[in-house]
């Protein structure tokens, strides 16, 4: 019986073995694909990049061909990044470096810059798009702001990159509010090529995807649902996945988060009258109910003649309306923008409001110089709609100053950069403003030039913090400690490639304003500088 026992055992130990073996294969096996897959990945915007570069050169005079050429180059440069980032997430998770932070944040905007950042990949497919809200009550959330974005663009993106072009593609957000906490619940529906049972069950496993890029032109390194999953069991929540092959898949996300009840701020609203021009109805719903509840004055209308009629009616006697706000759906597809312009040329005492889904850096300028004062983002709720109207007069009563173009002639910009070809290319975004822009190439330089500088001198400091001699958190804690009159007012960002949550946090305790990732986007400092100005 002893010798039976002990040649089960070691059939069990050698089955084992053999079961770690076939793992170990498999694991290596899909590390070579993704080696394979990541050198056709990598190269395809490289080869974009450097055969697009040639063409401009060759064709430096002809403006459109550079212009497209351009195009292209900046496409496959965000890929590429996009691709380094999906690497270097895997890297930090597997090593247990992937810290998450715990910050107040806007559900509006968070939904929002969700949809802008996917949008241009889903009008490119011609999808149907709709995310869909239901009863909202909290909106003031606590978490990782940064990461749920990543989460449910990743998700959205894999239903766009997986649905032939023209397919449906349906979102969803509600909330379970329990013992304190807000459940967030995200879903996301697609009709696309969906999935077989078989990789329903390595779905999760790093390296996978649905289909090889280099044959179904789909790309991505197939750590986008690892990094997800990682990211919502980190966060405390749920994913689930149901998917049918042929027929389009279905992900559901619940991550709990704490969260922070919101006043209603209707103080700078009492005695004003709105005009909403939207045409949508479920919008038009939404302004219906909670602006009625908030027992303010307001009036719908659908298109630019409707609203310039009512603002004709009250121009000859009544009271006139003191804001109007135009919305993302118009009639005949007018352009907001454009009858912003006319309405502000003809009743220039009316604040303008955008209220919309687009991305507002893109537009801010050309907002701007068609008198629009504030923007709204789609989707809103209760609180962040009310609030934001609130926000449009100041205390005195009069609207907010317009925002434009940031122009900062005059102005000292102090640009702390070690690398010279990043110090050329920010110099060259800030010099586009007309500041005046001083460098330094260590933050010991830059500690020095601050201080022998006269109070109130420089305008702002953009601060790199990777640098030789000092760094960029020691040199920035030096600029706060030094008793200067303007040492804590001095506006300071992070300017670099340093993008975790750790490195974000880092810089808020060595008392940076705020962080700007490189490769340097230039809505994102215009929008730094636009806001100096208010």
């Amino acid at each position: 019986m002893d010798f039976e026992k002990e040649l089960k055992k070691k059939d069990d130990e050698i089955r084992e073995l053999r079961k770690k073996l076939d793992e170990a294969q498999d694991a290596n096996h899909a590390k070579e694909v993704f080696l394979s897959n990541m050198s056709h990945d990598i190269r395809t915007p490289m080869n974009a990049i450097i055969g697009m570069t040639a063409i401009a050169k060759k064709y430096i005079d002809e403006k459109p061909r550079v212009q497209d050429a351009l195009g292209r180059i900046e496409t496959a440069g965000e890929h590429l990044l996009d691709l380094l980032n999906d690497v270097l997430d895997m890297s930090r998770i597997n090593a247990g470096k992937m810290k998450l932070s715990h910050e107040p944040f806007s559900l509006s905007d968070l939904l929002h810059d969700t949809v802008s950042i996917i949008k241009p990949q889903m009008d490119q497919k011609h999808h149907m798009w709709k995310l869909e809200t239901g009863s909202i009550e909290v909106e003031q959330l606590y978490g990782d702001v940064l990461r749920l974005r990543q989460i449910y663009v990743n998700i959205i993106s894999n239903a766009v990159k997986y649905t032939p072009d023209g397919g449906n593609i349906l979102a969803s957000v509600s909330e379970k509010v329990k013992d304190g906490r807000c459940t967030l619940v995200f879903e996301c529906t697609d009709n696309g090529m969906g999935m077989s049972e078989e990789f329903l069950k390595k779905l999760y496993e790093p390296f996978e995807r649905a289909g090889n890029s280099t044959f179904s032109k789909i790309d991505g390194t197939g750590l986008g649902m690892s990094i997800v999953k990682n990211l919502v069991q980190a966060m405390g929540g749920e994913i689930s996945v149901k998917s049918r092959l042929g027929e389009g898949t279905q992900v559901c996300i619940e991550t709990p988060l704490d969260y922070e009840t919101l006043k209603l701020d209707t103080g700078s609203l009492e005695n004003r009258r709105l005009l909403i021009i939207e045409n949508d109805p479920e919008i038009r719903e939404r302004y219906e109910r909670y602006l009625g509840e908030a027992g303010l004055d307001f009036t719908l209308a659908g298109s630019g003649p409707e609203a310039l009629s009512l603002l004709k009616e009250v121009d000859f006697g009544g009271k006139g309306y003191d804001a109007a706000v135009l919305g993302r759906s118009l009639e005949n597809d007018e352009d907001a923008i454009d009858l912003a312009g006319y309405l502000h040329k003809s009743f220039p005492d009316l604040a303008l409001v955008l209220a919309s889904d687009i991305d507002w850096e893109s537009v801010e300028y050309r907002a701007g110089r068609n008198g629009i004062v504030a923007f709204i983002p789609l989707p809103f709720f209760r609180k962040s709609l009310i609030n934001a109207l609130g926000r449009v007069f100041q205390r005195d009563g009069s609207s907010a100053a317009a925002s434009g173009a940031p122009d900062m002639s005059g102005r000292h910009v102090l640009l702390v950069e070690d690398n010279l070809v990043n110090a050329m290319i920010a110099t060259e975004i800030l010099g586009s403003t007309n500041a005046l822009v001083d460098t330094a190439e260590n933050g010991s330089v830059a500690v020095q030039k601050f201080l022998s500088s006269a109070p109130g001198f420089y305008s702002v400091i953009f601060m790199d913090i990777q640098m030789p001699v000092m760094d960029g958190f020691a040199a920035t804690r030096e600029i706060r400690k030094s008793g200067r009159p303007d040492s804590l007012s001095i506006p300071i960002y992070a300017m670099t490639a340093n993008t975790f949550a750790e490195d974000i946090a880092r810089t808020k305790e060595a008392g940076m304003n705020g962080h700007i990732a490189k490769p340097i986007d230039i809505n994102t400092v215009m929008h730094v500088l636009a806001n100096l100005q208010r």
